[in-house]
């Protein structure tokens, strides 16, 4: 768990948009004191009436611009195709000196649609938590989500660094550990790492639902750990994933068609009968995973149900 923090990084922090990174985010401020005061808003009523219900953030209001007001921190944690509206609906309300970040997982896209709209009195900084589950909403939420996972600041041209090392506090604080890139990069290589898979777990599935040889009662009742896998991943926010879908296209084009020219090689080899080049294929991709372990970012337990319960632990 990490140590408290001897004084708030912010004095008020809003959170607009109050699902699974907000409510972590809210959680892991209160284990560490980074804030003074976290205020939220949600565009649904039911959303803001669960957030009350539960203590999530330590005043729910009821219009973005309320939420604002007086932040010298705001997170649009929306998905990437509303962050344009919502960004304008909050500029004129925003205090000077303030700090705009985002938790999106496409990052030209936000810097081309948001950028523009806020004034040149407060600091933008584009951010991207990689951590989450396949469950969305208020109480989805905890405070370890964050730890030893990364964040990935993209801060805009011009930025002050004293604005970006600030947020970098705040993450770390909260757990992450935090690295600077450029966005395409960012893009690049989100798609490789999480976007791409996300769709061909979709595509997965969707085989499964479509297969007529094999019934919705078998698929349900054999499925083995990797199916469950792409199951627990194809159960993703559908918003969200259809937003970084259309926002970061080409990044995500050019690696489904690496993808593909990779499923033909081996579509060739099994028809084939090359062995070898399966044998060496899997054993390249197998030493991949090894890294990820070794890397602190998954462990070598056999634990593919991922029970929300473990992981709120």
């Amino acid at each position: 768990m990490t140590t408290p923090a001897t004084a708030p990084v912010y004095n008020r922090i809003a959170l607009i948009g109050l699902g699974l990174i907000a409510s972590s985010m809210y959680w892991a401020i209160q284990r560490s004191g980074l804030a003074g005061e976290v205020t939220g808003y949600a565009r649904s009523q039911a959303t803001r009436d669960t957030a009350r219900r539960i203590g999530l953030t330590d005043r729910v209001c009821d219009s973005a611009a309320e939420a604002v007001a007086g932040a010298d921190l705001v997170v649009l944690a929306v998905p990437v195709g509303a962050m344009a509206s919502v960004a304008s609906e909050i500029a004129p309300h925003l205090a000077q000196g303030a700090t705009v970040t985002d938790v999106g997982s496409v990052k030209r896209d936000v810097i081309n649609s948001v950028g523009p709209l806020l004034p040149e009195s407060v600091h933008f900084i584009p951010g991207h938590p990689l951590a989450g589950t396949e469950h969305s909403g208020p109480e989805s939420g905890f405070a370890t989500l964050f730890d030893n996972r990364w964040c990935l600041l993209v801060p805009v041209e011009g930025t002050d660094p004293k604005a970006t090392a600030q947020l970098r506090a705040l993450w770390e604080g909260l757990g992450a550990n935090v690295e600077e890139m450029d966005a395409d990069h960012h893009d690049l290589v989100l798609a490789v790492t999480s976007h791409t898979p996300h769709l061909i777990a979709y595509t997965m599935v969707g085989v499964a639902d479509d297969l007529g040889r094999v019934t919705d009662g078998e698929v349900i009742k054999y499925s083995a750990a990797g199916f469950r896998d792409f199951t627990r991943i194809a159960a993703s926010d559908p918003t969200m994933w259809r937003d970084v879908f259309l926002t970061n296209k080409d990044a995500t084009l050019e690696i489904l068609g690496r993808f593909t020219e990779e499923l033909f090689a081996l579509q060739r080899a099994i028809r084939t009968g090359d062995g070898d080049h399966l044998f060496d294929y899997f054993t390249r991709t197998r030493a991949i995973r090894r890294g990820i372990i070794e890397a602190g970012q998954d462990t070598d337990a056999p634990d593919f149900g991922r029970s929300v319960s473990k992981e709120k632990i």
